[in-house]
């Protein structure tokens, strides 16, 4: 695994580079500068990034946009101290891969990290009731009208956007559809390029807002 630092506080960043060192994990490189750090993830193509949000000169979240603006589709997993619900659906809605908190239990980071690249969407536990609200589509002003609407969609893949909304994995969504897992696989990746959006928390906050998924659903594979 190839990590990229963009944290502009020195001692964190040092600390964060002793830690995945010491679980062999490579970071490729570090820096402070938000600008800097687009330039890097761009040259180096690592696997992940770890981004901060409050950093002077540009904001994680500009650092973000940016990176998406520029086709740069390396997942993005915010390390953060901001708990502000505006900041989480900000992110996720910008194609962030998933919004994690400093103060998280260090033991956690590397699986979280793994789980991200898998291509699943990490939160933590303590802003689950943020992201709950924020799927159910109460803070308006925090996620805005997606630009591409719902009618482009095929009537599987709307099937399909219905069973992400309500927090299903492709395997249980196969099972459901009677289909195989690479088959939804293709489905979601269709869904989420005419959708605009880089992943499937940001599809489902869509799919809410417009109707479809109703409550979450807890499934186990």
């Amino acid at each position: 695994m190839r990590v990229v630092l963009i944290d502009d506080h020195a001692l964190v960043r040092r600390g964060l580079e002793e830690l995945l060192l010491s679980r062999k994990i490579e970071v490729v490189a570090s820096t402070g500068n938000g600008k800097d750090g687009i330039d890097i993830v761009k040259d180096k193509d690592p696997d992940i990034v770890l981004l901060d949000i409050r950093m002077p000169q540009m904001n994680g979240l500009d650092v973000l946009t940016e990176m998406r603006s520029k086709g740069i589709t390396t997942p993005v997993l915010m390390l953060t101290m901001s708990r502000d619900e505006q900041d989480l659906a900000t992110a996720l809605r910008n194609g962030a891969q998933g919004y994690l908190l400093k103060d998280m239990d260090p033991e956690e980071l590397v699986p979280a990290l793994q789980d991200a690249i898998s291509g699943k969407n990490v939160v933590a536990k303590e802003l689950i009731g943020s992201l709950t609200r924020i799927i159910q589509g109460k803070p308006e002003q925090e996620v805005p009208e997606p630009a591409t609407p719902l009618s482009e969609l095929t009537p599987r893949e709307q099937e399909i956007l219905t069973h992400i909304a309500q927090g299903e994995s492709n395997k249980v969504i196969a099972r459901a559809l009677d289909i195989t897992d690479g088959t939804v696989k293709l489905h979601v990746k269709s869904v989420l390029r005419k959708l605009g959006v880089h992943s499937r928390v940001e599809a489902a906050v869509i799919a809410v807002e417009h109707g479809m998924g109703g409550k979450k659903r807890v499934k186990t594979d």
